[in-house]
């Protein structure tokens, strides 16, 4: 039959009912033989290094590929669905699903409240299906957008998902793919947008074929802390862009995701005249249309150039990490300054910063790393950083993994829970935190016990950078325990205090029209080295709102001579919100306010409206 037509470079696709389509990057040999249920089929060749061939099929059929060097049959490197893991033979599945999210807008970036989380954690069962029962809860609480952690196929029962090494396939211990469409069509219904963390700056150490097809996917001159980097801007680079940007599409237009999280975008190493990662961006954008998508990048050196405009000179991402700030506030919350947390004091003065400018760091000397950091990013709305308090790399950068709630006083994690959600940038919050869950997320692993014998010690090694952790001699459990604790236990019921804490917040945020990313003018002030004062400008005096985050004692702030502080009219102002609400669990705060006393209450947040609104 002639080549059908296909919708993506790599991998099986349906050209009729009866008949598959697979197409294979194999540059490194001369032939590639088909097996598909036991039965051999050649494969033609073309001058690029990609082998093609269209048999007979139906859904369920196991297949493979033998390459002519070792006679062995390998699991497509493009497969959609690996039911008995990455290193047994592929599955065909048909991908076809009745949306009913056929008017799903999309996601915009501006007004986001994202929620990270782990599948295989999330809940007991650690299934979509599972998952899928929650999403009602997130959405009366006030998310947004799921962020989920990586589900590309991985080795081992269980992982965190940044050891992918077949892009394509949902993740088996998950569930189908079915069961992630669902998942996916069920946020749509509720409202949920579902953005996915991806990988594409290595393949994981177990189960990773690719190699064996096509050396050239590698890049030794690109290093990265996982070991060669991809190459994406070789000569030879064009397979390796086809397998990225396809995916991109697939996910998209499969599975109907909201957009992508890139994981260390730093690491993806492109000197090409598009970056893989503006062609990321572009490419998810035009598989969406005319739906909206998201597209966020974790980058270490934090460079504001990412969320510029493509004509500016960036490359048109949505939102970046702003690690800076999560530092800032952990030191005030711990007054751990170990490791990387060494260049921060955890003061007003930085949370301010953070708020008026973003990063912290854009371009001064960093202690830490021993050379500059960061580049100039005061041009970038505060809304393009993405704030948080914990995430899975933060809460389990630790021996114990514990998280930061257990870690301070209830008083100051309800204050600075107040400053995330109600500061200018998008905020993140991991699962759990929003009922504060004592569960420890922890880091773990499932391989053969050499390269789980290396695994801990590679996490051992990272962790020795924290000095409070050096007398913790022997490698962590990165097995079947970590991660067992690492479940989070049932959710509390909808009235339990830090529950309707986050909930009020979000409601807030939301609702009141000038706090968070609203188009207003923002200005602050600091009042002492742990109190900040935050004034949102609305359009009328009526709806200004004076934020006061006080980590200090009680303070008067009606007479300070500073004038972000002066009352909008002649009715001064009222107490709208506060932290230390005994609904929350707090111990009360003084409500009154007169033109000589107006307390801000100490070890929390307190919001001030306009007396007469």
């Amino acid at each position: 039959m002639t080549a059908p037509l296909r919708r993506y470079p790599l991998g099986p696709e349906w050209p009729r009912a009866d008949h598959i389509d697979l197409r294979v990057w194999a540059p490194d040999h001369d032939a590639v033989e088909l097996v598909l249920a036991g039965q051999r089929h050649d494969m033609t060749a073309d001058a690029a290094g990609y082998f093609r061939a269209t048999v007979p099929a139906r859904p369920g059929m196991r297949y493979g590929f033998r390459l002519p060097d070792d006679g062995r049959v390998y699991p497509d490197p493009a497969s959609r669905w690996q039911p008995d893991g990455p290193e047994a033979l592929s599955a065909l599945v048909d991908l076809t699903y009745r949306w009913t999210d056929a008017d799903w807008p999309g996601l915009t970036w501006r007004g986001q409240v994202l929620y990270e989380l782990h599948v295989g954690t999330f809940t007991g069962a650690g299934t979509w299906a599972a998952a899928a029962m929650e999403l009602p809860r997130l959405k009366s609480m006030g998310v947004t957008a799921i962020q989920m952690m990586p589900v590309a196929e991985f080795a081992g029962r269980f992982g965190w998902g940044y050891d992918g090494v077949q892009w394509y396939a949902p993740m088996h211990a998950y569930g189908t793919p079915a069961d992630l469409q669902h998942f996916i069509d069920r946020a749509h219904a509720l409202g949920l947008g579902v953005v996915l963390d991806v990988v594409y700056n290595h393949f994981g150490p177990a189960g990773n074929f690719l190699p064996r097809f096509a050396r050239s996917c590698v890049a030794s001159r690109h290093r990265t802390e996982w070991g060669e980097g991809l190459d994406f801007d070789s000569a030879c680079a064009g397979g390796m862009r086809d397998l990225v940007l396809g995916n991109v599409a697939y996910w998209v237009r499969e599975f109907h995701v909201d957009g992508f999280r890139i994981d260390a975008a730093h690491a993806l190493v492109d000197t090409s005249p598009e970056h893989i990662v503006a062609a990321i961006t572009r490419v998810a954008r035009a598989a969406a249309a005319p739906r909206d998508v998201i597209v966020i990048a974790e980058h270490e050196p934090q460079h504001a150039a990412l969320v510029r405009g493509v004509d500016a000179g960036g490359m048109g991402l949505d939102g970046i990490f702003n690690e800076d700030l999560h530092h800032s506030m952990r030191v005030a919350l711990t007054g751990v300054r170990d490791g990387y947390l060494c260049d921060y004091h955890g003061t007003s003065r930085e949370w301010l910063a953070a708020a008026r400018f973003g990063f912290l760091f854009q371009g001064q000397y960093y202690q830490w790393q021993s050379h500059r950091r960061g580049a100039p990013a005061l041009d970038v709305p505060a809304r393009h950083f993405v704030g948080f308090l914990e995430n899975h790399d933060q809460v389990a950068n630790s021996s114990t993994g514990r998280r930061l709630a257990t870690l301070t006083s209830p008083s100051w994690w309800r204050a600075l829970s107040a400053l995330l959600l109600l500061g200018p940038w998008t905020p993140l919050l991991f699962q759990g935190q929003e009922w504060g869950a004592t569960a420890p997320f922890r880091f773990f692993a499932d391989h053969s016990d050499e390269l789980q014998r290396a695994v801990a010690e590679g996490r051992r090694s990272f962790l020795g950078q924290f000095p409070r952790m050096q007398a913790t001699t022997a490698a962590p459990d990165v097995g079947p325990d970590a991660f067992a604790a690492s479940r989070l236990e049932l959710p509390p019921a909808a009235d339990a205090p830090l529950a309707r804490l986050y909930r009020d917040l979000l409601t807030l945020r939301r609702e009141d029209g000038t706090l968070g990313q609203s188009s207003v003018r923002l200005e602050g002030s600091t009042l002492g080295e742990r109190t900040l004062a935050l004034r949102f400008a609305g359009a009328v005096p009526a709806s200004d709102r004076l934020l006061i985050v006080n980590l200090a004692p009680d303070l008067d702030i009606a007479a300070i001579p500073d004038p972000l502080l002066a009352p909008p009219g002649p009715g001064g102002w009222r107490v709208q919100w506060c932290s230390e609400d005994p609904r929350y669990g707090g111990g009360g705060y003084p409500s009154v306010v007169t033109d000589d006393t107006m307390v801000a209450p100490g070890h929390a947040t307190t919001v001030f409206a306009p007396a007469a609104s």
